[in-house]
């Protein structure tokens, strides 16, 4: 017979991939806290990592890069260039507009990687150095750089 406070206890899943899901769906949860503070949103950290990559990239590739319509990166980058983190030049007729990130910007996104390195911290401080390394060889091996989100370790 199963007692009733185990019922109340949450199980862990067998699935590798369910444990990430979880776990990643916690890790998204603390860093858009940490991410709120700066009044930032995960939107616009990625549109100021990929920008401070690739300042040529239009607002079609930003937007299909982080997986939305081109009118919702407009907002995004809207509310960045508001905040002074992003700059639009506008060269001649028939040219596209160029997006660079400011000093400003540059600031937030160092702001932002202090974040991650304190949640990095929190997150493996009961790890050791070999298993924090593994656990990145194998995240990685799961998730290339190059699909990975701007910024990341």
């Amino acid at each position: 017979m199963t007692d009733m406070a185990d019922a109340d206890e949450p199980t862990t899943p067998d699935s590798l991939t369910l444990l990430l899901v979880t776990a990643g769906r916690v890790l998204s949860r603390r860093l858009e806290d940490e991410l709120a503070a700066l009044d930032l949103t995960l939107r616009h950290y990625g549109a100021l990592g990929h920008l401070s990559h690739r300042p040529d990239l239009s607002y079609s590739d930003l937007a299909r890069r982080a997986g939305i319509t081109t009118q919702s990166m407009h907002a995004t980058v809207r509310a960045l260039e508001e905040r002074g983190a992003v700059r639009r030049s506008l060269p001649g007729h028939g040219h596209a507009a160029r997006l660079e990130i400011t000093d400003h910007g540059r600031e937030l996104l160092a702001a932002v990687s202090e974040a991650a390195a304190g949640l990095d911290q929190q997150l493996l401080a009961h790890l050791t150095e070999e298993q924090r390394s593994g656990l990145r060889a194998g995240l990685l091996a799961l998730a290339p750089p190059s699909t990975q989100r701007p910024g990341g370790r």
